[in-house]
C-alpha cells in the first residue's frame, strides 16, 4: 500500500544511489527517501558507519576517488536491481585549514573528494541512464561555501563552486534524458557539528545568525533533493535549490549606528 508521500513524489521502486549516505547529511537524504518509497542503495567506506536504523539499507562499498572503483559500484547496482534511476552526490567535506598554512596536495585532495568525485559518479550513472527509457536524475549536494568567502575552508569553497557550475554544464549535455541539479546546504545540524561550532551553546550562537533561528535538519536537505529527483520536478534542470534558511543576516547591520538595525 503507497503512502502519501510516495503518491506525491512518484518516487517508489525508484533505485537511487547516495554517497556518503551512512551518517550525517547523507543518512537524512536516504532516511527520506525510503520514505517515499525509493530504494536508497548507500555507498561508504565502510559498512560499520552505518546509523543504526539504516542496517538494512543497501550499501556498497567504494571509494568515489577512483574512477574505475566508481564504474564497477555503478554496474554491481545495475546487475542488483536491473537501472538505476536517481545519484545523490553527496560524499564530500574538508577539514578546517586556512590557505596559507595547507600544502597544495592538501588542497588537491579536497577538488578530488568535492570536484571530480562527482562527475566521476556522475558520468558513469548517466552512461546507463542515457540507456533507460525514463532516463535519471541526478543531484549535487553543494554548499554555500562556493557561493561566499570560505576562509579556512577555502579549497572546499571552490570546489562547490566549480561543483555547481559543472552541473549547469551537465544539464546541457545530457538532456533531455537525464536531469542534473544541486541543492546548496546552508549549516546542517549532524552529530560532527560540534566540529565546526563547537558546543551546544556554539551551535545555538550559529543558528541564531540564520534568519529562521536553527540549523537545518538532514531532513530538510533531504526533503529538497527528492523533490528534484521526483517527477514533480520532471522540467527542472541546471538549476541551484538553496537550502540555507533564509541566509546570513549582512553584517553591516550589526554594525550600523544609524537608524534601527533590521
Amino acid at each position: 500500500m503507497q503512502t502519501q508521500s510516495q503518491v506525491e513524489l512518484g518516487l517508489a521502486g525508484k533505485v537511487v544511489l547516495v554517497t556518503g549516505g551512512a551518517r550525517g547529511v547523507g543518512a537524512g537524504i536516504t532516511r527520506v527517501l525510503a520514505s517515499a518509497g525509493a530504494v536508497p542503495v548507500i555507498c561508504g567506506r565502510n559498512p560499520d558507519s552505518l546509523a543504526e536504523d539504516l542496517r538494512d539499507v543497501a550499501f556498497v562499498s567504494c571509494d568515489v576517488r577512483d574512477a574505475g572503483a566508481v564504474e564497477a559500484m555503478i554496474d554491481e547496482i545495475v546487475d542488483c536491481n536491473g537501472r538505476i534511476d536517481g545519484v545523490v552526490n553527496n560524499a564530500g567535506g574538508s577539514p578546517f585549514a586556512l590557505a596559507a598554512d595547507a600544502s597544495v596536495r592538501f588542497a588537491s585532495k579536497i577538488v578530488d573528494l568535492n570536484l571530480l568525485a562527482p562527475l566521476a559518479v556522475a558520468k558513469a550513472a548517466n552512461a546507463v541512464m542515457q540507456e533507460q527509457a525514463d532516463g535519471g536524475a541526478i543531484v549535487n549536494v553543494s554548499s554555500v561555501s562556493g557561493h561566499r568567502p570560505s576562509p579556512g575552508t577555502s579549497a572546499y569553497g571552490a570546489a562547490k563552486a566549480g561543483l555547481d557550475n559543472l552541473m549547469t554544464s551537465l544539464a546541457v549535455e545530457w538532456a533531455p534524458k537525464v536531469r542534473v541539479n544541486s541543492v546548496v546546504a546552508g549549516p546542517v545540524l549532524t552529530e560532527q557539528s560540534h566540529l565546526h561550532y563547537g558546543d551546544d551553546e556554539g551551535v545555538a550562537a550559529v543558528g541564531a545568525t540564520i534568519p529562521m533561528g536553527r540549523l537545518a535538519a538532514p531532513a530538510d536537505v533531504g526533503n529538497a533533493v527528492a523533490f528534484l529527483l521526483s517527477p514533480l520536478a520532471g522540467y527542472i534542470s541546471g538549476s541551484t535549490l538553496t537550502v540555507h534558511g533564509g541566509g546570513e543576516k549582512p553584517a553591516f547591520l550589526d554594525a550600523a549606528t544609524a537608524g534601527n538595525s533590521v
